[in-house]
Formats: C-alpha cells, sequence, structure tokens
C-alpha cells in the first residue's frame, strides 16, 4: 500500500531538530523494509485555528511511502505519541502499490516549496468568478468535481475551501451541488484538514 504520513513538530525546534525528526521516519521506513517515495518540509504554518493550549504555528513534514507491514504504521504512531517534540501526526492511505508512479506524480501542495501548486487551475480559487461558478454548478445540479476530474484533497484548500462557510459549517450536496461520491471524499478531506491544522472547526479560514 501506498500511504502518507504528515508530522506537525513544535515551529521553535532548530533544522537540527527537524532533521532527527526526518531520521526517526526513515529508521522506522527501514526497519519495516518500506520505501520512501517522496519527502517534503513545508515550513512552518500558521495554524486555522490555534490548539487547545495556544499554540498557533508548526512546522510541517510530509511523506509518502510503500509500505506492505502493518507494523511500520503502528510503529511509527508509539514513536510519535512518546516524541515531546510532535504537536500533531496523520498517516493515510493513498492507494495500491500499483498506483505509486500515478500518486507520486500528482503530488503537490501550495504549501510545498518543492512542489508547490495546487489541483484547481488559476483563477479557480474558491473567489470571484470560481466561487460564481460553483454555484452555477449548483444550481444545475452538476457535480463539480466530476466535471473537471478532480477530487478532494486536504493537502490543498483551493479544492475543498469553498464547501466550508464562515462559521466552519461544510455544505450539504443538495446545497453545492456535488455528487454524494465528491460530497464523501470532501467531508473526508475537511476533516483530515482540521486534524492537522489545515482547516478551522469554526471558521472558512485555512491554514498559512
Amino acid at each position: 500500500m501506498i500511504y502518507e504520513l504528515s508530522v506537525v513538530a513544535k515551529s521553535e525546534l532548530s533544522d537540527e531538530h527537524v532533521e532527527k525528526i526526518n531520521e526517526l521516519v526513515r529508521e522506522v521506513l527501514g526497519q519495516f523494509k518500506a520505501e520512501a517515495l517522496v519527502q517534503d518540509d513545508w515550513g512552518t504554518l500558521t495554524f486555522a485555528q490555534p490548539t487547545k493550549d495556544g499554540t498557533e504555528r508548526g512546522r510541517f513534514l510530509y511523506f509518502i511511502y510503500k509500505s506492505n507491514d502493518e507494523g511500520t504504521n503502528t510503529e511509527l504512531i508509539r514513536r510519535f505519541r512518546i516524541n515531546e517534540s510532535l504537536l500533531r501526526h496523520g498517516i493515510f492511505a493513498l492507494g495500491k502499490d500499483s498506483e505509486q508512479e500515478e500518486i507520486v506524480k500528482k503530488y503537490k501542495t501550495p504549501y510545498s516549496k518543492k512542489y508547490n501548486g495546487s489541483h484547481v487551475e488559476e483563477g479557480e480559487d474558491g473567489e470571484g468568478d470560481a466561487r460564481n461558478e460553483r454555484r452555477q454548478f449548483a444550481r444545475r445540479k452538476a457535480c463539480w468535481f466530476t466535471a473537471r476530474n478532480l477530487k478532494a484533497d486536504w493537502k490543498d484548500p483551493n479544492t475543498f475551501a469553498w464547501l466550508v462557510n464562515e462559521f466552519g459549517k461544510i455544505s450539504p450536496s443538495r446545497v453545492s451541488g456535488i455528487s454524494r461520491k465528491h460530497q464523501r471524499f470532501a467531508t473526508t478531506a475537511i476533516k483530515r484538514a482540521r486534524n492537522m491544522g489545515i482547516a478551522s472547526h469554526l471558521s472558512g479560514r485555512c491554514a498559512e
């Protein structure tokens, strides 16, 4: 299976301490003969919503890896839970081994310096004409995602932010006009983004 891993460390950590976290991940992957496909550093971001203890910023690290041993994820989670330098972590399945090339090729996020980009075309960032266009899709009950062969991605707020109002409520499919399948995808993406600090639970704000 192909997995993605996002780790959020304390923003005040030095580059040396951040590299130790990278080494920890590589060590565990090597221990279980897993293969790292992508390693990325998004830098320090301001959370969409402060944590319960008031923390407002975090250092985001991201990986895509291939592993056929369930022990890989178990050991990574165990290590993360006892590491006081980390604030959050998330491991999500991306697809099967046969999809490796396509998954790696498609990886991009507005938060990355190396793989910077969005799955939404330039100018369709959820504002102005783009937001009006999506409202038109909703009126004629055509799925915006299906028409563009896109899927909501928690790493790319441009794909889901337009579905969240100023109070943090997710628009239902009867309002947004997207299909039930893509409504499920979008809801999952938004929940993952919230867990990682990319999206807010209480507003439509996203991490910067």
